[in-house]
């Protein structure tokens, strides 16, 4: 929480929340007030603790109470939380607020959408790396309240060997020896955009393999490969990903392909903002 904290301080003084102008030339200084935060339209609701802890920086005496949880789908017009406390802190902080609020409930509503898509189907929502920068354990936090999966959080966590590894090794057998010897326990991926590079992984024995902007023909092969070496060899096959060019048109039927996992950037670098605001109660 504290890097979440350090997140928030730093948000607000880019706002200058603590130097208000209006507020401060407007508002009595011991006003308090009363406001609802709202969802006007439906979605998925995420940030709530990050919008209380950002009021209560401004001033102690704000208090918010959440109405709903993270994760919890909401239609339009519900009252998601309602604030209590000074104006001026309310008023300083409700841009902040709303700014993460709005962000990440976008991204746990547009994970949702794909993760409906594809229910009943065995295959998994996964986010990508492609975050805002500083925000990525918020903005992935997201994607598994709208009911996704992590993939790697960094570098350091796993490793996946892409098509800029491969052309410059030039033998995806030689980059697996290569990491196996350097970290023996980490989970190996490997970016296949052919389906000859699908048998070489196959056969180098990795973790995961993952169908790179294959079409949906191209995509459907590459599965029966993999399920053909696990006939063949009787050897535990690999997951299957695939990724690039997944939309919420296509991902149903790349799902039934019979994939293990379907990784979306969009999830994190496209979502809409969810429309969310501040209404002041009648005093």
């Amino acid at each position: 929480m504290e890097n979440t904290r350090k997140l928030i301080r730093q948000a607000l003084k880019e706002d200058a929340a603590w130097h208000d102008v209006t507020s401060g030339a407007t508002i009595p200084e011991k006003k308090f007030i009363t406001a609802d935060i709202l969802s006007k339209e439906a979605g998925v609701v995420c940030g709530l603790d990050i919008a209380r802890e950002t009021f209560k920086m401004l001033d102690t005496k704000a208090c918010m109470k959440a109405l709903v949880k993270d994760g919890d789908g909401v239609s339009r017009g519900r009252v998601i939380a309602r604030v209590a406390g000074p104006a001026k802190a309310i008023l300083a902080g409700e841009r902040t607020a709303l700014n993460f609020l709005q962000h990440l409930s976008g991204i746990a509503s547009c994970t949702r959408r794909f993760v409906d898509k594809t229910r009943r189907t065995g295959a998994k929502i996964f986010d990508t790396r492609k975050t805002t920068p500083g925000l990525r354990r918020l903005e992935k936090y997201a994607v598994t309240c709208g009911g996704g999966h992590n993939h790697r959080m960094n570098l350091s966590e796993m490793a996946l060997v892409k098509d800029n590894h491969i052309s410059a090794v030039r033998d995806i057998a030689a980059a697996v020896t290569k990491i196996r010897r350097y970290r023996p326990s980490v989970k190996i991926e490997v970016e296949c955009d052919t389906l000859s590079q699908v048998v070489e992984a196959l056969n180098a024995g990795v973790e995961i393999i993952m169908l790179d902007n294959m079409k949906i023909p191209a995509a459907r092969q590459a599965v029966r490969k993999v399920k053909e070496y696990k006939k063949r060899s009787g050897k535990r096959t690999p997951e299957i990903e695939v990724s690039g060019g997944i939309t919420l048109s296509n991902a149903a039927v790349y799902a039934k392909l019979g994939v293990d996992r379907i990784s979306v950037g969009a999830l994190t670098h496209s979502a809409p903002a969810l429309d969310i605001s501040l209404e002041i109660k009648a005093q």
